[in-house]
């Protein structure tokens, strides 16, 4: 007799290959790959001492990693754009900002929300004629806060 599990079998698990970066700045883009949803707490150690010495660890500052975007390049030059102002002295850059998941259905089932993010390195892919391979775009975003919201 086969084993069977009750209920509705359903799949939860989020794909990575459905998403789509949004920014408030109006500086978008259809992306391959983004890497960099981390947060990390510092840990604090603490030692106490009475009879017997103590070790603690707490919860310090929290960190949050810098976003990777990469993307086919194209004539779209927004991300060099924005760049480029901070390069020249602008002091408006920072900008809001999603990563959403989705369903094959196009149902958002994973979000999350950036805050203060701006551009601190901007690269595309060496040239060389011995390749066929479409150039890539790569920009990271420096972020002060990192939100799941869903």
């Amino acid at each position: 007799m086969p084993v069977t599990t009750p209920g509705d079998v359903k799949d939860q698990e989020l794909i990575g290959s459905w998403f789509e970066v949004v920014l408030d700045n109006g500086v978008s883009g259809q992306f391959s790959d983004v890497s960099g949803l981390v947060i990390e707490i510092n840990i604090v150690d603490i030692t106490m001492s009475a009879k017997d010495t103590i070790n603690r660890k707490r919860p310090g500052t929290t960190k949050y990693s810098e976003i990777g975007l990469k993307r086919t390049l194209s004539p779209d030059k927004g991300f060099w754009n924005w760049a480029k102002k901070i390069r020249d002295g602008n002091l408006d850059y920072r900008t809001n900002g999603a990563i959403h998941i989705y369903d094959m259905s196009g149902g958002m089932i994973g979000n999350w929300k950036f805050e203060n993010a701006w551009p601190s390195k901007w690269s595309a892919s060496d040239l060389s004629v011995d390749s066929d391979d479409l150039m890539q775009e790569d920009v990271t975003l420096q972020v002060e806060m990192l939100t799941r919201v869903q």
